[in-house]
């Protein structure tokens, strides 16, 4: 074709492609994008097809099924949460309204220690019943350890081992993100490093990740931070350090902590954390019972709490306990349940002490104690750390936002308020209000660092090609409203979330959809 020719035709045909439309099952439109790359926002729109993001910019010319407009909204990848522990949960709110409602559209399960171990029916069952949320979920440690060793108090052989590393391998193709520990709780807190070395081994065949509860994160905290390092430089594979935090031996000495996180990285270990933005823990009664008492499982523990040569030899490790400690009242530890007396609910050690005409000192609260591990134990909630220390390793760049939360059952018990308001805590008042960080930097933690670290290909990024997880909030109303004393409140401020494409919160309600899809780990092999 003639030179001539060819740009007349070209010139002809430049109007129609300039006028060719997109159309969209959903648009939305005139947002400020943050798209969870730490970048600065802009303004725009996003256009999805079916689970996919397929355009964002200006889509001022195209149509769609369905359009929305975030006229001075944020609009956001869909929240990543790292750490929390749905088992059981799932049949009772499959919409997950307390995580959607939070704005996190895609959970890690199966942390500190504590999984299913039958990974593929886990999975199999979820695709049955959906969730409003995508899932994920690691093997841990100590549900492994309980299929071969049961809860005692002894190192496995090496054939037993061999079993658990079975085990674990089997996971790892069924699809497990990777190895998680609670060193903390029976029966993990029974192993020597070396057996978590060899389990995590097993897990870094398939390219996991371990993730740490530590064995220590108060009074020997450095010594559990190099032990976790060490298993990961050993099994050679990723680390996470669960619920990054320091308690009252400690306090204000999180610069040390995060300084032994960045010379392991400075070593070539790719270690990281997270954090939920709280002064107070949550966890059981056990982690104030001394190890020894509880091997065996809950009916060995009472029975040696009942026999009085014991019984005494219990009252004064745990004294000698809170003495190292630096504490001189149980008063932090408050029940948020107590299955077998909900009368406890909500209140602290000293004051159902007072309700049981006890005197309030050490050896009076720790019978205390010991009378509701008697009756089954509870969950508990801790107010234990230093606000400077929460807002020094929110800042630190590799630290992730995470609830280490189930879902929560509307109205049940006395609950940690993380379980409902972490992401809005940090948006709404470390943001806004505190400006410890830019908007920016916090979705970050919230999206692409985790996504990135636990290899969640297609998620964490506001991007086409993307999954089509989005949430739409006003940033200048997100805010938490779970208390510690009133636990039960959803945050606010998140008009719109979408989760594969598919509108989950409409208007600040959630309309029952449950999209969720399974999060399959690197080792993941279909059958």
């Amino acid at each position: 074709m003639p030179a001539r020719k060819f740009w007349i035709l070209l010139l002809c045909l430049a109007p129609i492609a300039a006028t060719a439309q997109q159309h969209f099952d959903i648009i939305l439109k005139h947002g400020k994008i943050i798209d969870g790359s730490g970048n600065p926002w802009f303004y725009g729109d996003v256009g999805i097809v079916k689970n996919k993001i397929v355009s964002v910019g200006d889509l001022s010319k195209d149509k769609a099924t369905q359009t929305i407009d975030a006229t001075g909204l944020i609009i956001a990848p869909g929240f990543i949460d790292v750490h929390t522990h749905i088992e059981g949960d799932e049949k009772k709110t499959p919409t997950a309204d307390s995580f959607i409602y939070d704005g996190v559209t895609s959970v890690i399960t199966g942390n500190c220690g504590s999984s299913n171990t039958d990974i593929k029916a886990y999975f199999t069952d979820l695709e049955k019943n959906p969730l409003s949320i995508n899932v994920g979920t690691l093997i841990g440690h100590n549900d492994v350890r309980k299929t071969v060793l049961g809860e005692e108090m002894k190192a496995p052989s090496a054939a037993q081992l061999l079993q658990m590393q079975r085990v674990v391998e089997q996971a790892m193709r069924d699809g497990a993100m990777g190895f998680s520990t609670g060193l903390i709780y029976a029966p993990g807190m029974y192993s020597k490093t070396g057996e978590v070395v060899a389990l995590a081994k097993a897990a870094a065949k398939y390219k996991g990740i371990y993730t740490s509860h530590m064995r220590n994160e108060s009074d020997k905290i450095f010594e559990a931070i190099n032990e976790a390092i060490s298993i990961g430089r050993e099994a050679n594979m990723p680390v996470e350090i669960s619920h990054f935090k320091v308690g009252r031996p400690n306090w204000n000495k999180s610069d040390q902590m995060i300084a032994m996180v960045e010379q392991a990285r400075k070593e070539g270990l790719d270690v990281t954390v997270d954090q939920y933005p709280y002064t107070a823990s949550s966890t059981t009664l056990n982690v104030l019972i001394p190890d020894w008492v509880l091997d065996g499982g809950h009916k060995a523990a009472v029975k040696r709490i009942n026999d009085p040569a014991i019984h005494s030899k219990i009252v004064a490790e745990m004294v000698q306990d809170m003495t190292r400690r630096d504490r001189t009242s149980f008063d932090y530890a408050v029940v948020a349940h107590c299955d077998n007396d909900s009368t406890l609910n909500g209140k602290n050690i000293e004051q159902i002490n007072a309700l049981k005409g006890r005197p309030n000192t050490i050896p009076d609260q720790i019978e205390t104690i010991l009378d509701i591990t008697r009756i089954g134990g509870a969950s508990m909630v801790f107010h234990g750390m230093n606000e400077d220390d929460v807002v020094n390793i929110m800042k630190y760049p590799l630290t992730m936002v995470a609830s280490d939360s189930g879902i929560r059952l509307f109205g049940f018990g006395v609950p940690h308020p993380r379980g409902y308001g972490t992401n809005a805590r940090v948006l709404g008042y470390y943001v806004r209000e505190k400006n410890v960080l830019r908007l920016e930097d916090a979705i970050r933690k919230m999206t692409s660092l985790p996504a990135q670290k636990f290899r969640l290909t297609g998620r964490g990024l506001l991007q086409p090609g993307m999954f089509a997880d989005v949430v739409v909030f006003d940033a200048d109303k997100v805010i938490d409203n779970s208390t510690y004393e009133r636990p039960h409140a959803f945050s606010s401020g998140f008009k719109y979330v979408l989760v594969n494409g598919k509108l989950t919160v409409d208007n600040f309600k959630h309309n029952g959809t449950r999209n969720g899809a399974i999060l399959h780990g690197p080792g993941y092999i279909s059958n």
